[in-house]
């Protein structure tokens, strides 16, 4: 794409920078006493009943003093700033089956899950392995070091944090949609490289028949939306393929450019997330960052959080380049691993 072609400035409630938020407090939605009691009897009927997480669906937790809630989260999420940040699930007091079903329930009213992996975990774990980050068929989230700021295999991501480490792990957050504009009006050409079909390592998670990368853009502009798809190290680490895109100079530019504005402090946000805590993030117009962190040294009290990937039939329309990624572009069915519901688990443990 040439400069010139670029698509026009976006606007809406997706672009925001740091200032327009404040301190977490304010951007903080807190669970009533009813809500929760309602969540806790609704999770733990569903487990006294001897049915599995995984077979949750829309609906399967009865919430009616949740539902005009939910709704509006989902509508923040994929109409709105792109996140929600909910305070108070009692994840000390409840059960972790408790836990589990309920945060997995709310999940299934903003998408339908999507596998994570090929063993079909569509209950995630993220959590210290001891995995090396610099192995190119590890994933950061298995490892203490940053993520840096990425996207993940599907509409919304959703996190519960069980355990916090003692030190560092917070989330940070940042508008792709901004950095956008920003590198459209300051550097149009940086802006344009980002068009071309850059190469991102699967690291090792190759569905069969596939390369071991995908090449969709980082920009994606269709049907009056840009859609975003980002993770620096595995943009790096595809280059270790000889039959990947080769990236220039210009390329390398580009993608520093956009590190440089996600990492701006005037226009990222971060957030600590205490125990209890659930943050879900759209991923087409958002980017999520963790900082690198110390844990504990006991084993029971080590950084812990469940993740979700969901795929919402309310969701944008994508590209057709995006199966490559997501398998499917079909609302509803898209992101993650590809597999029969059959192979569906959601472990209780990593």
């Amino acid at each position: 794409m040439r400069p010139d072609e670029l698509p026009p400035p976006l606007s809406g409630p997706a672009l925001w920078r740091a200032r327009d938020w404040g301190p977490q407090d304010r951007y903080t939605v807190h669970l009533n006493h009813r809500q929760l009691a309602e969540l806790e009897q609704a999770a733990t009927q569903w487990l006294d009943q001897g049915k599995t997480i995984e077979s949750l669906t829309y609906g399967s937790l009865s919430l009616p003093s949740l539902e005009a809630e939910l709704a509006r989260w989902q509508k923040q999420l994929l109409q709105g700033p792109g996140f929600v940040l909910v305070r108070g699930l009692p994840v000390r007091r409840w059960s972790g089956p408790v836990a589990a079903t309920a945060f997995y329930g709310l999940g299934c009213y903003l998408g339908n899950p999507r596998p994570q992996n090929h063993a079909g975990h569509v209950l995630g774990h993220v959590i210290d392995k001891g995995l090396d980050a610099h192995d190119p068929n590890v994933r950061l989230y298995q490892t203490h070091e940053r993520q840096s700021f990425h996207t993940d295999s599907c509409d919304v991501v959703g996190l519960l944090c069980l355990k916090q480490a003692k030190e560092g792990g917070d989330s940070a957050l940042v508008s792709s949609n901004t950095i956008y504009n920003e590198m459209r009006q300051h550097h149009p050409a940086l802006a344009a490289a980002l068009f071309d079909p850059i190469a991102t390592d699967r690291r090792g998670e190759t569905p069969p028949g596939l390369k071991p990368f995908f090449e969709v853009p980082v920009f994606n502009w269709h049907a009056g939306y840009m859609s975003t798809m980002y993770q620096r190290q595995y943009i790096d680490s595809a280059q270790r393929f000889e039959e990947a895109m080769r990236l220039t100079d210009m390329h390398h530019q580009a993608l520093d450019r956009f590190d440089e504005l996600a990492n701006d402090p005037e226009l990222h946000i971060v957030m600590r997330l205490e125990e209890g805590d659930m943050q879900f993030v759209h991923n087409h117009n958002m980017l999520h960052d963790r900082t690198a962190f110390v844990d504990w040294p006991e084993p029971s009290r080590r950084r812990h959080l469940l993740r979700l990937w969901l795929s919402s039939p309310q969701a944008r329309p994508l590209p057709d380049v995006f199966a490559q990624r997501y398998g499917s572009v079909t609302p509803g069915l898209r992101g993650g691993f590809d597999l029969p519901r059959s192979a569906w688990c959601a472990p209780l443990e990593p």
